[in-house]
């Protein structure tokens, strides 16, 4: 597999957007995505949705954006820089769900991946509790590929998550919900690390060995991030998917130790080994 740093070339750089809140610690959310993004060769863009006060070790407070400033934002980027793939990520409360519905709905964007962020690493909360419907009936249709980990999809498909099976009855359940595809990660179940795309038609199953590392804020942000970035670069689903699973567990093989509590994952280990500067 070639390098993300390196799949963009001789090619036209693609344009990439993330529409998600804003990590101040720089793991997660927004600071995250664009990372990614940088690492496969695209070019970064942003909509923040919220301005999340957390570090590696928790949520202070959230203060959401306007539902109108969202609009605007997404205004500005789609007269402008019209994307080659979107990537969605947390939603605080439906107010701001059906205003990025609006504007992908007359936007039209392709590529579109939707992470359901609802807690964070911590376990603090990034999504009302009440947002969960308006999630299945205004943001879910509009995903190319889904991407909730256990929890997250246990919520969605109101069902209980313990095996591989049921990873596959639920992503059936949640896919019959409008999205095209639908990832749902294995990383809180005990053992190695499987994740199970349904593509509309067909089972795929992911699997790497469990790191042993408590260093993973903001895992989730980089895995669709990266899918969204190789889906720009003209992948498959199936490809995306596998090459995502590849670039972040290596991210989480070299996660950094920093903060109190789960430190984030090494965006651009590639680059840093390229340039001499790991082992």
């Amino acid at each position: 597999m070639l390098s993300p740093f390196f799949m963009c070339k001789g090619a036209e750089m693609k344009n990439l957007l993330t529409i998600a809140g804003s990590d101040c610690s720089g793991g997660a959310g927004i600071q995250a995505d664009l990372k990614t993004f940088a690492a496969h060769g695209t070019f970064g863009m942003s909509v923040i949705v919220s301005v999340v006060a957390e570090n590696t070790a928790r949520v202070i407070d959230i203060q959401d954006v306007t539902p109108d400033m969202i609009k605007k934002q997404m205004d500005a980027v789609f007269e402008d820089i019209f994307p080659d793939a979107v990537k969605i990520g947390m939603l605080s409360t439906p107010e701001c769900m059906q205003a990025v519905a609006e504007k992908l709905t007359e936007y039209k964007p392709q590529n579109v991946v939707i992470d359901p962020v609802m807690y964070a690493k911590n376990g603090c909360a990034l999504m009302q509790p009440y947002a969960i419907d308006t999630l299945i009936k205004t943001i879910i249709p509009l995903a190319d590929v889904l991407t909730p980990n256990i929890p997250e999809a246990e919520k969605i498909a109101g069902m209980e998550i313990k095996t591989v099976a049921d990873m596959e009855a639920a992503a059936k359940k949640i896919c019959a919900m409008g999205c095209k595809g639908i990832v749902v990660k294995g990383g809180h179940h005990i053992g190695n690390a499987v994740d199970v795309l349904f593509d509309g038609k067909e089972f795929y199953h992911f699997e790497t060995e469990r790191i042993n590392t408590k260093n993973t804020h903001g895992t989730g942000c980089t895995f669709s991030s990266a899918i969204a970035a190789n889906l720009a670069n003209g992948l498959s689903v199936a490809e995306a998917v596998k090459n995502a699973k590849s670039y972040v567990t290596k991210a989480i093989e070299h996660s950094l130790a920093i903060g109190k509590g789960c430190g984030p994952t090494h965006h651009f280990v590639d680059l840093y080994r390229k340039a001499g500067m790991l082992e």
